[in-house]
């Protein structure tokens, strides 16, 4: 049994209603569990994690899909977040012994089945990519909807994987297979979205900071509060404690406190994990000496033996 996740990033996080359908789904194949969704109002962005059996998953992820595409009009839509659709990114991540070829192969049917019977546009990107340049996802995200309308008939860089080379009111999508990320924010006590950006332009790879980490600086609901809104993309290369000190050490140097980090969706437990051994100085401390890690491996261990 292949189980693999799908974390869905939607470009609506403001109409209850919508969230429910897409959820509602997400969630009608046998096989597949919805673990978690999460609902950001500034970001206009939800992002749910579904679970479950390789093929289930599959099919839960394409009525997702056409679920946001049949509600979201992204040329009404506005917010924090950078997007290209109303299912803006759709990856595929390996759990247990699943191979991440199997993920690459999930993306790259999705991708065809969605440029064919929804007639989106598709970007290919992580290890599912096809040109070296689409592996990082902000490559593809940086025009925006509105910059990609222009650009998807016009410049060949932007010419999509799977389906027209047009876009309709639901835009683009990237679907992708990558490893375990982390969707990290930490909210800052300042107005000055100048602090946030300086903050995430420090500590991401691309401007030479951490290693495996994306960042962005952005509003929130509080006019008095700012975000730094991150993807920690390995959390054994940089670990979750280290970004997030890195973070407060940039903010203190500036003069503004940190008021609270949140996690967006769900993380390994390795990496929190990682983060109480820094804290608690435990000489080793791992995944494995949780009772919930346990408890599932029992599980899947009893569920495993009694297949045929």
């Amino acid at each position: 049994m292949q189980l693999v996740e799908c974390v869905p990033n939607i470009s609506e996080g403001r109409r209850p209603e919508v969230i429910a359908a897409i959820r509602a789904a997400a969630e009608s194949p046998p096989g597949v569990a919805v673990l978690d969704v999460h609902q950001d109002s500034a970001h206009n962005r939800s992002v749910l994690t579904l679970a479950g059996e390789a093929e289930a998953v599959l099919e839960a992820a394409f009525r997702c899909v056409r679920a946001a595409v049949e509600r979201i009009d992204l040329r009404q839509h506005r917010g924090e977040h950078p997007r290209i659709g109303a299912a803006d990114v759709v990856p595929f991540v390996p759990l247990g012994d699943t191979p991440m070829a199997d993920c690459v192969a999930l993306a790259r049917r999705l991708g065809a089945r969605l440029g064919q019977e929804l007639g989106l546009p598709v970007y290919l990107y992580g290890e599912a990519a096809t040109r070296p340049e689409r592996r990082l996802l902000p490559n593809i995200r940086r025009p925006q909807f509105e910059g990609l309308q222009a650009l998807i008939a016009s410049d060949p860089t932007y010419a999509p994987d799977f389906g027209p080379a047009r876009l309709g009111p639901a835009g683009a999508t990237a679907v992708g297979a990558r490893p375990f990320l982390i969707a990290f924010n930490v909210n800052l006590a300042t107005s000055d979205l100048g602090v946030a950006r300086a903050i995430a332009r420090a500590v991401r790879t691309s401007s030479g900071g951490l290693p495996a980490v994306q960042a962005l600086g952005m509003r929130t609901p509080d006019p008095n509060v700012v975000q730094v809104s991150m993807n920690l993309l390995d959390f054994r290369v940089t670990p979750l404690g280290v970004l997030f000190q890195a973070v407060r050490e940039a903010a203190e140097q500036r003069g503004v406190r940190v008021l609270e980090s949140e996690l967006v969706g769900l993380a390994p437990t390795a990496a929190l994990a990682a983060v109480a051994q820094s804290v608690l100085s435990v000489r080793h401390l791992s995944a494995e000496q949780t009772i919930e890690t346990r408890l599932l491996e029992m599980l899947l261990q009893q569920r495993s033996a009694g297949d045929p």
